[in-house]
């Protein structure tokens, strides 16, 4: 998913400390994973996968087979820690902002360590497969240094992204005198 991309670019200081001026992102953007079941989704799903488990584990230690009951027990823990793992994974996101000076990229981990990424913009080359497939990968590139981005976003995601920053880009390529007045 694909937040914050939109015309109005939000002021920042700027990234040199020592410098008290202010300047726009020309591209902010706002990487995360889909999460297509909410909390509240979630604590419905395992309720009903307990209740189902239960009863059939109760059916068939009523048969005699009690050690079923146990293998059922197993299987909604087992769920329920895949559900945990793949929220915790969810955490995960990307930051990809574009200013005058400089292309950051900045990756959040679950556990919240964070990573940067920084590249000229004026030398940064944006790579993807078109048509996209599943397994196509937006690449950028500069200065011999190559960074993925929006691995956890769908083949028509990624399309999209790279069409927005390569058109952010050759805005700031552009010289001043000749972009567009808004």
């Amino acid at each position: 998913m694909i937040e914050g991309m939109s015309d109005e670019f939000p002021f920042v200081a700027g990234e040199d400390a020592g410098k008290d001026v202010e300047q726009a992102y020309l591209f902010d953007a706002i990487l995360q994973p889909n999460t297509s079941l909410e909390p509240r989704g979630f604590l419905l799903l395992m309720v009903a996968i307990a209740s189902a488990a239960f009863v059939a584990g109760m059916i068939f230690m009523l048969l005699g087979a009690w050690p079923v009951l146990g293998f059922f027990a197993l299987d909604v823990a087992l769920i329920y820690l895949a559900f945990k793992a793949n929220y915790s994974w969810a955490r995960t996101y990307e930051t990809v902002r574009l200013s005058e000076n400089a292309l950051v990229v900045e990756r959040i981990s679950p556990s919240g360590k964070a990573r940067r990424w920084r590249f000229q913009p004026y030398w940064l080359k944006v790579d993807i497969d078109i048509p996209a497939k599943h397994d196509s990968q937006l690449v950028i590139s500069s200065h011999g240094k190559r960074l993925k981005i929006g691995m956890f976003l769908t083949a028509g995601e990624r399309v999209e992204l790279a069409g927005a920053l390569c058109a952010a880009l050759d805005k700031v390529r552009r010289p001043e005198h000749l972009r567009e007045v808004v």
